[in-house]
């Protein structure tokens, strides 16, 4: 007779010895991790074979390996486990004021002027013992690595297409234009098509980042087009120098390039149909999706968010790998 849903066993204290085992590969060390004895551990894996039917750890030489259903498990139960832990912890018990961990996130360089002082701003009054790094995006390999590995903690990206075994929440979307001196042929204009656009010589801060974490190259690269970049700096702050002295042009989002424009020295012009709109949002990775402190600050992001009165705030829903990728 088939064994009642629900009726097979598997407690939590079973659940949480499985992971240890499957960890450490060993009885003993498991034992003296949960400050249990050897011989209680080891009958705690014998019921774990008996309910999930497989060995989960079988004998190699003198130590003890993971069968294929011990490994696939594995990360299942850590997740399973760190989600009933969450609950324990409420969201009103975390006080950002005694938060001393240093967080590092990855941000797009146009957020620069008009969403990270705002941040900062937040940051420091309600979290001063947090260090807080902000870092340019680097290599889109890297990226992915460091927040697997915990080095990073978060992404407030713009490209088209994120990756989509990550952690995704919608911030705010804006037009996309350019930005060009007050002296420029085309100043004046309330839009240019994709062909005048194409033949235009663009100034650019990233010239050799990929299509693939480019919010235009990339949004160009499915258009099967590409831009011609004449001239590039290293930093944003040199933009409006460079774009006083030449006929260049850049293309941004609109609250940077308005910014720009205040000086009364620049011209904004409408960014080809075809390029759509800039979408910001944050990624993050399993790992560190119910960590209170994770929670706390992607939740300040939506709230700068929201106080940005230039942008459209998006739905703050939070979105799993699972969800992005159509498996919902």
């Amino acid at each position: 007779m088939a064994t009642p849903a629900g009726d097979h066993g598997l407690d939590l204290r079973l659940m949480r010895i499985l992971d240890v085992l499957l960890d450490e590969c060993s009885v003993s060390k498991t034992a003296t991790i949960l400050g249990q004895s050897q011989p209680s551990v080891s009958l705690a894996l014998k019921r774990l074979r008996e309910i999930l039917g497989d060995p989960l750890l079988v004998r190699s030489g003198v130590k003890l390996i993971p069968t294929e259903k011990g490994i696939a498990l594995r990360a299942h139960v850590s997740n399973i486990l760190r989600e009933i832990d969450a609950l324990a912890v409420s969201e009103d018990t975390f006080d950002p004021a005694s938060y001393n961990r240093r967080f590092r996130v990855y941000a797009a360089n146009c957020l620069g002027t008009f969403f990270m002082p705002r941040i900062g701003e937040l940051v420091r009054r309600e979290a001063p013992n947090m260090p807080l790094d902000f870092c340019a995006i680097p290599e889109e390999s890297r990226i992915f690595t460091e927040l697997e590995e915990g080095k990073l903690d978060l992404v407030i990206g713009n490209w088209p297409m994120p990756r989509d075994y990550l952690r995704f929440a919608p911030l705010l979307e804006t037009d996309i234009v350019l930005v060009m001196r007050n002296e420029h042929p085309l100043a004046g204009r309330s839009r240019i098509d994709l062909q005048e656009y194409l033949s235009l010589d663009h100034l650019s801060p990233t010239p050799h980042t990929s299509p693939a974490i480019s919010p235009i190259d990339g949004q160009l690269a499915q258009l099967d087009a590409k831009r011609e970049i004449a001239m590039s700096v290293a930093e944003f702050t040199l933009v409006p120098h460079m774009l006083a002295r030449t006929n260049l042009v850049f293309t941004s989002s609109r609250p940077f390039a308005e910014q720009m424009a205040q000086s009364g020295a620049f011209s904004i012009v409408g960014a080809p149909e075809e390029l759509a709109r800039m979408s910001f949002y944050t990624l993050w990775h399993e790992r560190s999706h119910l960590s209170p402190g994770n929670q706390w600050f992607r939740r300040l992001l939506r709230r700068v968010a929201k106080q940005i009165s230039e942008f459209t705030p998006l739905p703050s829903s939070e979105t799993s790998p699972e969800a992005i990728s159509g498996n919902q």
